[in-house]
């Protein structure tokens, strides 16, 4: 019979030795920094959610559509994106204000909920970035993106006019 004192076993439960591992799902973390207050970039974003809210802004193509907003507030942003083949993603925004400037730091993740999907041509990119534009934030007079193909999976892929 084999002894595993305590420690060692709480290690291994700690550690997620006995856990089950779950498969990697395609995922984007974008960040920008907006020159605008981030109440403004809440409002902004939740307003073009609900604007690309059914399939009918999809009508020329594209996946500006389907978009649904979850929660909100000042600091979170919860919503999820349909494409048109059913596949479903999980997106977040966290909002800070900066303390040296006049902008709002805006972290974007977009997970898909799928399991299968190890590729996806950087929509999950797409899912964040077409927001941040549709809304108009690009054009702010401070609007810096920081991203790349490790934190944003197929970032230089994406084709967000397709995505």
């Amino acid at each position: 019979m084999i002894v595993i004192p305590w420690f060692v076993a709480s290690l291994m439960v700690a550690s997620g030795a006995f856990l089950p591992v779950e498969p990697p799902h395609t995922m984007c973390k974008a960040i920008w920094i907006i020159g605008a207050p981030c109440g403004d970039v809440s409002v902004a974003l939740v307003n073009q959610i609900k604007m690309w809210s059914s399939a009918d802004s999809c009508s020329t193509g594209g996946e500006k559509c389907r978009y649904e907003l979850k929660s909100s507030n000042q600091t979170y942003i919860f919503a999820k994106h349909t494409t048109a083949d059913k596949e479903v993603d999980d997106l977040l925004f966290h909002l800070k204000p900066s303390h040296d400037s006049p902008t709002c730091r805006t972290v974007g993740i977009s997970i898909s909920e799928a399991l299968d999907r190890v590729s996806d041509n950087g929509a999950n990119y797409c899912n964040l970035f077409n927001l941040v534009e549709g809304s108009g934030l690009t054009k702010a007079k401070i609007f810096k993106e920081i991203t790349n193909d490790f934190m944003c999976n197929e970032r230089s892929l994406a084709k967000c006019e397709v995505y």
